[in-house]
Formats: C-alpha cells, structure tokens, sequence
C-alpha cells in the first residue's frame, strides 16, 4: 500500500528541533560531571531508559525494557479497529550509551529520529489509539551497549535482541571487578531470562538505523545524506612484543632488544600497509611498556590492533601482511612477538531493497535534477552488525561536519536533521509500497 507522506516543512522543521532539544536534553544524564558518559546497566542507563519510553508512550507507543536493557516502543499495525498485535515490526534504532567524554548525537540521534518519524508516520485508530498505517507495525529500539564502554564488548543489547548472545559474556567483568551477570542483577534484570529479548526472523520486516557519519566524506562532497552499502568487518588484537629489560646508561646498543622500539616500527609499519590498501584501515590505539622505568631499557611492550574493512577477505589477507612484517621486524631486533584475537565481526552488507528504498527516501528531499545520493560503507561498527544475523538492514548516514566522532565536538545540524527525519520517512513509504 502507498501512504503519501503530508508532513509540512514546517513540521519536519518542528520535528527536527525537537530532536536537537532532546540530544541536549540526553547529554545532562552522565556519570561524569563536566563529560557525558553513559555505560551498560548503570543509574544513568536506567534514566535514559525512562526518558526514551515516555517520550514512546506520548506517540501512543506500547513500551517495555527487554530482559537486556534495551528500551522498546512499539506502534501496532491494525486490521480494521483492532490492533494486530502478531503482526511483524519494522524496527527503527541506534543506541543511547557512550564512550567516555563523548558527543551529543552518535546514537543518540537515531533514536531520536526515529520516534519522530513514528511520529509523521501514525494514524488515528478508531478506538482513540494510534496505529501504523502500514500492515506491519513500527518499533523504535534504543539500544543499551553498543559501545562496549564498560565491559569491553561491544553491541551487547542488540546482539541480545538478534538472538546471538554468547554465554561467555556472563564472564566479562569491568573495571571495579563487577560481572556482567552481577551487573544485570544490580539494575533489576534477571539472566536466566536473557533469551526473551531474543527476536526471530519472522518478527521483524527489517531494521533501518539512522546515524551521524562517523568521518568526512559528506561533509567533503558538501552533501547533507547518504546510502550506506555496508557495515566494515572488524578485528581486534592484543599484541605482546618481548626484548629484554636492561640499565639504560650501561647496555650499548648493539647488544639492545628495546621492545618499545620494536612495538613502535611494528605502529608505523601498521599504518603504512594499510594505508596502501584502499579500504583498510589499521589503528593502534593503545600503547604499555614495562617495566616503564625512565632508566630500563623497556623489556616488554603491549600493543592493540584495529583493522577494519569492507570486505572480510582484504582485511584478512591486510592482517597476514602485517604478520609477516613483524616477523620481519622483530627479526631484525631480536625481539619476540605474539597475538591474540579479542574480537572478531564479519562485514555486514545492507540489503539492496533497503538500500533502494533509503536511495528514495533521500532523493525525495533534493531538488530536481539533483545528482544521485553518495553511497558509502561505514567504517564505524553499528547496531546493525548484530541485527544482520537476524533480519535485513539498511542505513542512512547524515553529515558529520568535520567527521569527528567519539569527542564532544561531534556534530549535525538541525537542517541536516529535518532532511534526514524526511528521507527515513519517505523510506519507510517506499518500503511498505514494496511486493512482499
């Protein structure tokens, strides 16, 4: 069926103001005064949680907080005045947890969007409810760990919601010691129940997520919107370098095996391989020596490797050349390395209805005659990752000006906002005038 959308820009206008004010309004519940934070199962989750639902509640959403943390709301499909309650969901979501000192608006955005776009999209039943106008029904998640800021593994909710939850997670602890199991116990949840957060693929139509780009292209191309193709498959490793820890003043160098030198050539030698693969990208983002004395030549150093790319294959042979060259490297200087995987995420690719259908969504907001909408894969990790192994996925990202993320300066504007509330709703048309 076609449901034209008549929201005036006015509306829209409305509609992304709305947005703004409640990012700002997000950004005062942290755990740290001065910064926004926001972690997995803390006070400041549970506050973000009852925000979200009342702002559901108020577009006649139906809500409740799944066995995972993650904040639900739901507008049901209808067959005449009766709600379909068995009818599938369209889910629309991002997350509401940070980083440390984070931004305003990754995540959180998404969330927000979505619930204005349930708001456009809804129509008056007879029995004084709202419903959606479509014959499946509108879900809007706000996601509760994406970030994996206080265990360290990231896309905990949404993988609880995609039916993929490992167990051995139950084990993670965080920094003060606490468990992932004890940590769902303290905010009220119980973990025998974890798995009726989990979805089936008949549940749900598809999932569209909204989000700031978390790099320059747009802002590059002078574009407010585009199509996202993909999701980049991650791995993460800890490296360990071992030399031998000497008197600094004593030891010559020829008889040296500085393992923070060695660590250092291997950074460089990162960043130069993947540098000449087109779409890699190798980071090192953390760095310990020891003993770490001023004097001692350094003994041993630890090193983290992300490497992220479009296609699991290039990234997986870009991770066999940088093997190679520290095999090379510590050769050189007598030194030891050793590596073990800590994480490991396939590339998820948007499915090309859902692509189509964004395509649609964004040309509807340009001039006539307007080039077509950039399409690009996102090199940051999603909510989407874990929601591919249950349902089709698809993308849309707004200008980042700049392209900083994960640092207070982040940012969108309103305008790109109000285009963007615009272009999903126009998507979600497009979509359910689909054949299925």
């Amino acid at each position: 069926m076609t449901v034209r959308l008549d929201a005036t820009p006015d509306q829209v206008a409305t509609a992304a103001r709305r947005v703004m004010a409640r990012c700002e309004e997000l950004a005062r519940v942290t755990s740290a005064p001065g910064r926004i934070e926001r972690v997995y199962l803390s006070p400041e989750h549970a506050r973000v949680n009852r925000l979200a639902a009342e702002w559901m509640r108020e577009l006649g959403m139906t809500t409740h907080q799944d066995a995972a943390g993650n904040q639900i709301g739901r507008l049901e499909a209808a067959t005449g005045a009766i709600p379909d309650r068995d009818a599938p969901a369209l889910l629309i979501g991002s997350h509401l947890d940070t980083v440390p000192d984070a931004g305003r608006y990754d995540g959180i955005v998404g969330v927000l969007m979505g619930l204005e776009v349930v708001r456009l999209l809804r129509v008056p039943a007879p029995d004084d409810a709202w419903r959606s106008p479509f014959p499946f029904a509108i879900e809007v998640a706000a996601f509760s760990d994406e970030e994996g800021t206080r265990f360290g593994k990231a896309l905990l909710g949404s993988s609880a919601l995609a039916g993929t939850w490992d167990d051995d997670w139950w084990r993670l602890t965080d920094a003060d010691g606490t468990t992932l199991r004890e940590a769902f116990l303290d905010f009220g949840l119980d973990p025998t129940r974890l798995g009726e957060a989990a979805r089936r693929p008949g549940d749900l139509v598809g999932y569209l997520e909204a989000h700031i780009e978390q790099g320059p292209e747009l802002d590059r191309r002078g574009e407010s919107l585009a199509v996202v193709s993909s999701i980049a498959g991650a791995r993460r490793f800890q490296l360990l370098v071992e030399g031998e820890a000497r008197h600094a003043g004593g030891t010559p160098y020829d008889m040296r095996r500085d393992a923070l030198l060695g660590a250092s050539e291997a950074a460089l030698a990162i960043e130069a391989i993947c540098r000449a693969e087109q779409h890699i990208i190798g980071t090192v983002g953390q760095l310990e020596v020891f003993p770490g004395a001023v004097n001692i030549v350094p003994g041993q150093a630890r090193l983290s490797v992300d490497l992220r790319g479009e296609f699991d294959g290039e990234r997986d042979r870009t991770w066999a050349a940088i093997s190679r060259e520290l095999d090379a490297i510590m050769g050189r200087r007598g030194l030891r390395w050793s590596g073990h995987q800590v994480h490991s995420a396939p590339a998820v690719f948007c499915a090309p209805i859902l692509q189509d259908v964004i395509r649609e969504g964004i040309v509807s907001t340009l001039p006539p005659g307007s080039d077509a909408p950039a399409t690009i894969f996102s090199r940051a990790g999603h909510d989407g990752m874990a929601l591919g192994a249950v349902t089709d996925v698809g993308m849309i990202f707004l200008r980042n000006p700049d392209g900083i993320s994960h640092h207070p300066d982040e940012a969108v504007s309103a305008a790109d906002v109000a285009l963007g509330i615009r272009a999903l709703a126009e998507s979600v048309l497009h979509l359910a005038a689909e054949p299925r």
